[in-house]
């Protein structure tokens, strides 16, 4: 895999290679990809909560 890389403290890679392990993960980068998509569903879907929430402000259904 090329492509963008994020440098980590020592101290919190070596964290999240513990984390992985006990985790299952077969790597720690296949364990931070998981988790990095996982908070970005999360936004995704309090963005788009969001906006349901306005469009039915705008429809008089909810204040």
């Amino acid at each position: 895999m090329f492509g963008p890389k994020v440098k980590l403290q020592a101290g919190l890679y070596d964290r999240l290679k513990q984390t992985a392990a006990a985790a299952g993960y077969s790597t720690v980068d296949e364990f931070i990809i998981h988790v990095l998509e996982r908070a970005a569903a999360e936004t995704e879907c309090v963005e788009s909560e969001a906006e349901v929430r306005k469009r039915l402000q705008g429809l008089g259904y909810i204040d």
